[in-house]
C-alpha cells in the first residue's frame, strides 16, 4: 500500500528508521551488542536515572499504582498532578501552572485554545514542528516570519492591528540549531502591540538562567512573557509538559485545550519524578555548571579543528552538512567509531540543511569529550566533514 512512497523516502535519503537502545539513556550505552558514546540525548543534566527520580516515581507506584485512569477533568488528576503544578509554579514565577502529557500535546492545544478565527499568530520560521501544528489547527491568520526577525515582526504586528487577538509564539532555544530567541526584543513588541507573547521553553528550562529557569530569566524578562510552555523529559529527566502563566490563563486552557481535555493524565509515579527533578534543579547548580563546562569544551573544541557549530549558543550543537545523503554517511561512520549521532534530515530541518545534531549533558566525562572531539578530527580528514 505504501511501498512506493517509502521507495521515494529512500531515494531522497529522508526514511526514517527507529534504532533501539538496548539499555537506558545515559552518557554510554547499548546499541546492537556495542557500547556506544551517546552525543544526542536531551537528557541535558544526567537526571534521568538519578537515585531520586527513581526512588520518588517508585514510592509513588507503591501507594498509587500506576495509570491514573481517566482524563484530568474525570478522574485522572490526583494530589501529585496538583503538587507538581504548584512547583512548577514556584520554579517559573508565575500564578499556576498546567501540566500536559508531552511538549507536542501541550503546544497543540494550547495554541488553538489561545488563538481562533479572526486572530492573528506571528510564529518564527524555525519554530518547532509541535508549535507549527499547533498554528495549524487554530483558525487564525499564521504569519511566518524570518527566524529572529524582530523587524519583521512589528510589521507584520502593524499590519494586523484590526485582528481581535495577536499571539507571538517562539522557541526559547532553537531545537535544531541551539541559538536563542530574541526575547527582550519580543516582550517590547508584545507590550507596544498589545500581543500575547508564548515561548516553549523546552531547551532552556534547567539550562539557561542564573538559577536555571530558562530563557525568561536568561533573558531578564520574568513576569513579562505572558505563556511560559516547557517539558519534563530533558533536562528534568521525567516526562511530559506544562504550562506556566496568570491563574485566568490556566483556568482558561483547563476549559480549551483539547489535547488535555481528551487525553488520559499522565501517571503519578511520572508526576513524582518530575517533582524529583525540579527539587533537584532547583537546590543544586552543580549539574548545570557541569553541562556547561561540557558544552564550552566540546563546542570549543570542534571550532578548533575547524568545525563550524553555526550559531550554536546552548549546548544544542550542530555540525551542519546540507546534503542528506551525506548526512547519513557521516552518521554511519560515526556509529562504526563508536558515537551515536543519527543525522537530522527534511522536513526536521530545512532542505540542504541535514546536520549532525549533537549535544552534550552533565553526564559526559573528560575522557568521552576528548574521545567524540578525536573521531570528529579523524571523520574531518577522511573528507566527511
Amino acid at each position: 500500500m505504501f511501498e512506493q512512497e517509502l521507495a521515494q523516502l529512500e531515494q531522497g535519503h529522508i526514511l526514517r528508521r527507529i534504532m533501539v537502545v538496548d539499555s537506558s539513556d545515559g552518557p554510554r550505552v547499548r546499541i546492537k551488542g556495542r557500547d556506544m558514546l551517546l552525543l544526542c540525548s536531551n537528557d541535558y543534566l544526567g537526571l534521568a536515572n538519578h537515585p531520586a527520580l527513581r526512588r520518588a516515581a517508585m514510592q509513588a507506584m507503591q501507594r498509587y499504582g500506576f495509570g491514573s485512569g481517566a482524563s484530568r477533568l474525570v478522574s485522572g488528576t490526583g494530589p501529585l498532578h496538583q503538587a507538581l503544578e504548584d512547583k512548577v509554579a514556584h520554579f517559573k514565577g508565575t500564578e499556576a501552572a498546567l501540566v500536559f502529557n508531552s511538549g507536542y500535546a501541550a503546544n497543540t492545544g494550547i495554541i488553538p485554545a489561545i488563538a481562533g478565527s479572526g486572530d492573528m499568530i506571528l510564529s518564527d520560521s524555525l519554530n518547532h514542528a509541535s508549535i507549527i501544528d499547533g498554528c495549524r489547527l487554530s483558525k487564525a491568520e499564521l504569519r511566518v516570519y524570518r527566524h529572529k526577525d524582530v523587524g519583521q515582526v512589528e510589521t507584520l504586528l502593524k499590519k494586523g492591528l484590526n485582528a481581535k487577538r495577536k499571539l507571538i509564539v517562539t522557541d526559547g532555544v532553537f531545537s535544531m540549531d541551539g541559538d536563542i530567541a530574541p526575547l527582550q526584543d519580543l516582550v517590547s513588541l508584545s507590550e507596544k502591540y498589545g500581543a500575547i507573547l508564548m515561548v516553549d521553553d523546552a531547551h532552556g528550562t534547567g539550562v539557561l538562567g542564573k538559577t536555571g529557569r530558562g530563557t525568561v530569566e536568561h533573558a531578564v524578562v520574568s513576569g513579562q512573557v505572558h505563556i511560559q510552555m516547557g517539558t519534563l523529559g530533558k533536562a528534568f529527566g521525567s516526562f511530559g509538559a506544562y504550562a506556566a502563566g496568570s491563574r485566568d490563563l490556566i483556568d482558561f486552557l483547563i476549559n480549551r485545550a483539547r489535547s488535555l481535555i481528551f487525553s488520559t493524565a499522565l501517571p503519578p509515579s511520572v508526576c513524582a519524578a518530575s517533582i524529583a527533578g525540579v527539587d533537584i534543579i532547583e537546590k543544586d547548580s552543580k549539574c548545570r555548571d557541569r553541562l556547561w563546562k561540557n558544552r564550552n569544551k566540546f563546542a570549543n573544541g570542534l571550532k578548533s579543528i575547524g568545525i563550524s557549530i553555526g550559531y550554536s549558543e546552548t549546548p544544542i550543537i550542530p555540525i551542519i552538512i546540507g546534503d542528506s545523503g551525506q548526512a547519513l554517511k557521516v552518521a554511519e561512520k560515526l556509529f562504526e567509531y563508536g558515537i551515536y549521532a543519527p543525522a537530522i534530515r527534511p522536513p526536521t530541518v530545512p532542505v540542504n540543511a541535514a546536520r549532525i545534531r549533537t549535544t552534550v549533558t552533565a553526564a559526559h566525562t573528560d575522557d568521552d569529550i576528548d574521545a567524540a572531539l578525536d573521531i570528529f578530527d579523524r571523520l574531518q580528514r577522511e573528507g566527511y566533514i
